[in-house]
């Protein structure tokens, strides 16, 4: 494995380890169980560890001056990596309304995709999808298994604003935005879930690394009597 990573000092108290590899649901096990391990032998020493698509970058307290005994360190830990990490087989229901008053892209992506918005729908709530990582906003998912029929590009003039909840989709991958944000992707639908939290008490985020979810359309009645009640991650 080791002559498919890459190992440098990304500034003076980060180092990042880079995968030369495809992005599946194999290196997301590799990439958490090593996330794992490094945590677990480093706890002391280490403020963070954010993984990404086919990335882990490991932010320490202070400044590095030992930087060869750590990349060999990871070296030696990428090489007894076990796929032990199971990811979480539960999956997780996401409610989504993909009416016209949330699915702002979703006629125009219609026309484009040559597909009818119901089999649209029909395509984006089949698939069980893989968070990769949390990104770009607190809480924002990158999700894995998009239908390659629903694959299309980013909006050519990003929205200054789109809602919290808002699902979108944005060349070959879907997600939900966490907060009000500006946002190019195209919007097809809304949640009334909280994926966002900065005074839960355990935890911030609703979604991980990792986790399993599932789309499921629900109408405009459903979705305000969900956002009237989802509070602390209940919904």
């Amino acid at each position: 494995m080791k002559d498919k990573i890459r190992v440098f000092q990304f500034n003076e108290t980060s180092i990042l380890i880079e995968f030369d590899s495809e992005i599946n649901e194999n290196l997301l096990q590799i990439i958490l169980t090593l996330k794992e391990n490094i945590v677990r032998k480093n706890a002391q020493h280490i403020l963070q560890v954010i993984t990404s698509y086919n990335s882990l970058l490991v932010i320490y307290k202070s400044t590095i001056n030992n930087f060869y005994t750590l990349k060999n360190q990871f070296l030696e830990l990428i090489s007894k990596v076990k796929l032990n990490q199971k990811l979480d087989l539960e999956v997780r229901k996401i409610p989504v309304c993909y009416e016209e008053d949330f699915g702002w892209d979703l006629q125009s992506l219609s026309e484009e995709l040559e597909l009818s918005k119901s089999e649209i729908i029909r395509r984006h709530t089949k698939p069980v999808y893989t968070v990769y990582f949390i990104g770009f906003l607190p809480g924002f998912p990158y999700l894995g298994g998009l239908d390659q029929r629903l694959y299309h590009r980013r909006k050519s003039q990003p929205r200054t604003q789109i809602p919290a909840g808002s699902v979108g989709i944005a060349d070959k991958q879907t997600g939900i935005y966490p907060s009000d944000s500006p946002g190019g992707w195209q919007i097809i639908g809304r949640s009334p879930v909280t994926l966002f939290d900065p005074d839960h008490k355990t935890q911030m985020c609703y979604l991980k690394a990792g986790d399993k979810i599932q789309f499921e359309a629900i109408s405009k009645e459903k979705f305000e009597y969900i956002q009237s009640r989802s509070k602390n991650f209940n919904f």
